[in-house]
């Protein structure tokens, strides 16, 4: 029994120098070495400051308030306001009243936003990617029919060739992962970057 006991005390004591102190510092000596600034965090540095992360959304929002600034693309809606420390998805069923209710205010809220610059833009022309949140809800791409629609928005109220914003789409408009996986999205945080050095 007693050396059962003993063998037991090693494994565990074995076990928690192995995989819990060895294993984390290895890995993160490794994610360090190899992937500096994404193991930070992937931030976004202007002028010296960080402005945000490329892997989490952020909203745009005027200040003082919580109504989108129309001279900025929006990101997806977000369950926990866009912040990262407490990510999580809605969990609503297909069938949950509440989830019905939720969509059709965000379609409302974007319409409201959109519609005003593209008088054809009707509830099924609304990508779906514009009325739903992410599994994390603050995924920082948006599909690439999100931001053209958002494109007429941006160039009304900036005053500029709705073409020039568009290549600006196009140009921050990210592939497939390794050329087949998932679709094409364009990260919201980059893409306003890029419209204010173009200005």
């Amino acid at each position: 029994m007693r050396k059962d006991l003993i063998r037991a005390a090693v494994a565990v004591v074995a076990c928690t120098l192995l995989l819990g102190l060895a294993y984390p510092l290895v890995v993160t000596g490794a994610a360090q070495l190899l992937f500096g600034g994404r193991a930070h965090g992937s931030l976004v540095h202007r002028d010296g400051r960080v402005v945000g992360s490329s892997l989490e959304a952020q909203a745009f929002t005027r200040r003082g308030g919580h109504a989108a600034d129309q001279r900025w693309f929006q990101p997806r809606p977000s369950q926990t306001g866009y912040d990262g420390a407490a990510t999580a998805f809605s969990n609503r069923g297909p069938n949950q009243a509440s989830a019905r209710a939720f969509y059709r205010r965000q379609l409302a809220a974007y319409l409201a936003l959109e519609r005003p610059y593209d008088r054809g833009l009707t509830a099924a022309g609304v990508p779906v990617d514009a009325v739903t949140t992410s599994a994390s809800g603050i995924d920082p791409h948006i599909s690439v029919a999100n931001a053209r629609i958002q494109a007429r928005r941006v160039a009304g109220v900036r005053r500029v060739p709705l073409q020039r914003v568009l290549a600006l789409v196009d140009a921050h408009t990210d592939g497939r992962a390794l050329g087949v996986l998932g679709e094409p999205g364009v990260n919201v945080l980059e893409l306003n970057l890029a419209l204010e050095r173009s200005a």
